[in-house]
């Protein structure tokens, strides 16, 4: 067996990041060659985080990227609050987002079978690190906002927190109130930009709650119709950017913030860790 030094251990956890237990198991069990002590610590990985599979990551933190009009919102997830706020986890949450915005990615899929290096996808990339941060870490959302100006906002829930919820907002000129309409968006938690953006089935399933509710409270049947429109349309306000009280000023829409600033909004995106 090779002798393995402490220079040969602190070498390969330099090269792969690992435990130093286990880089130290992984030479002994290469006989010292190094390349096959990377393949071991990869394929630990991959069986670490196949046992993982089924385990909850609602943690981790929301990452955005803002140039020349373009906008990427990343969320990458792992499994407690202890690991999303350490540096390793930050520093790959940095380099997936790095990533997703050289491919120009739209959503998870694209940016996890992207090749981050020669070789290596995204996704496999995930698989080693679940080896050397010990939790299952998933690429749960992207976003991309392309527009003549994009604003962005990300905001700790706590201060020994990375970012938990991160906003792009595009608007159609260059305006400061994009940014005050991005900070609005991550207080009040909107899902939609436009009424037109709401899925087909989320209204329908909005107007047959709205008309048993009405039923079950004995409303009149002739009402009805008006007091589901009516409800339907609360529902609109609460959950359509455009519609939203602005948070500093409740007596304007977003929709009329912006007019009066001369911009139009032409994307959103909104993302809090773990929602």
């Amino acid at each position: 067996m090779a002798n393995i030094s402490a220079a040969d251990v602190k070498r390969l956890r330099d090269l792969t990041g690992a435990g130093m237990m286990d880089c130290k198991k992984a030479l002994e069990s290469s006989d010292g060659d190094f390349d096959k002590a990377v393949e071991f610590l990869r394929v630990k990985g991959q069986a670490s985080a196949e046992k993982r599979g089924d385990r909850n990551a609602s943690n981790g933190l929301v990452a955005a990227h803002v140039e020349n009009g373009v906008g990427t919102l990343v969320e990458i997830n792992c499994e407690t609050d202890f690991v999303a706020k350490a540096e390793p986890f930050i520093a790959l949450a940095d380099q997936v987002l790095q990533q997703a915005v050289a491919i120009k990615a739209e959503d998870a899929a694209a940016l996890l079978s992207s090749e981050i290096e020669p070789g290596k996808s995204v996704e496999q990339l995930l698989i080693e690190k679940n080896a050397t941060i010990g939790e299952k870490i998933v690429i749960r959302r992207v976003a991309r906002v392309e527009a003549p100006h994009v604003a962005t906002y990300l905001h700790r829930t706590s201060p020994d927190l990375p970012p938990q919820i991160g906003v792009l907002v595009g608007v159609d000129g260059e305006s400061d109130v994009a940014r005050d309409v991005a900070m609005h968006a991550a207080a009040m938690g909107p899902s939609f930009l436009t009424r037109e953006n709401v899925p087909a089935d989320v209204v329908e399933t909005e107007r047959r709650v709205a008309e048993q509710k009405s039923r079950e409270e004995g409303k009149p049947e002739q009402a009805i119709e008006r007091i589901v429109t009516g409800r339907v349309d609360a529902f609109f306000k609460d959950n359509v950017l455009l519609e939203q009280k602005f948070a500093k000023d409740p007596s304007k829409t977003i929709q009329q913030l912006l007019k009066e600033a001369g911009v139009a909004a032409t994307g959103f995106a909104r993302f809090k860790v773990g929602a």
